[in-house]
């Protein structure tokens, strides 16, 4: 057990659960941000920032905890994606990928408010997509429904059907927390993750 507390700033049950896979206890605790890309803002700058802003709310409250913010978008021909919140617009969003490539950055945050340490970094994802038919998309999104999802779909489920080929050095950093590029931050706060 670390005697230093472990706090994910995320509601997500999907970091959540790859969070669980270090064998470590943490609580989670939504960090409640505006998360609005500012003007101009490139998608890499954009996620590390939501990422450190997200983890700071939480080591605020409670400074002694090492804090992992994590944040991710969904960058198609220059714009980013943001999760499509309803039917129409995950159709939409998957209509735009089709036979294209999408770059997914994670921002990822670990720092501690009382010793000042602070790891941030972007990791980068790339998913090809196939072309599929309208029916076969809609078909896709009945299943799985991804409403609350970057890009519209679900690798870890029956989106792996809509791709041509995974692109990255860490596949989680693709569901939203890459745990290898964590683990070493953890490290590197002093923390054995193993």
């Amino acid at each position: 057990m670390p005697e230093t507390p472990l706090i994910l700033a995320s509601s997500s049950p999907f970091r959540r659960e790859l969070l669980e896979r270090l064998h470590l206890p943490f609580r989670c605790q939504s960090p409640d941000i505006d998360e609005s890309l500012l003007p101009g803002e490139k998608a890499v700058d954009y996620v590390q920032r939501l990422a450190r802003e997200k983890a700071r709310v939480i080591a605020e409250r409670e400074p002694d905890a090492l804090v992992i913010g994590s944040d991710q978008c969904a960058l198609l021909d220059g714009e980013i994606l943001g999760k499509p919140g309803n039917p129409e617009r995950a159709l939409q969003q998957l209509r735009q990928a089709q036979g294209k490539e999408v770059v997914f950055h994670t921002g990822l945050c670990v720092l501690q408010g009382s010793s000042g340490f602070e790891a941030v970094d972007c990791i980068d994802f790339r998913v090809g997509f196939r072309q599929r038919s309208d029916a076969q998309l809609r078909h896709y999104l009945e299943v799985e429904q991804p409403w609350g999802c970057a890009g519209s779909f679900k690798s870890e489920g029956y989106g792996i059907t809509l791709f041509r080929y995974l692109r990255g050095d860490d596949p989680t950093a693709l569901v939203g927390l890459p745990l290898i590029r964590l683990t070493e931050m953890l490290e590197e706060a002093g923390l054995t993750v193993l």
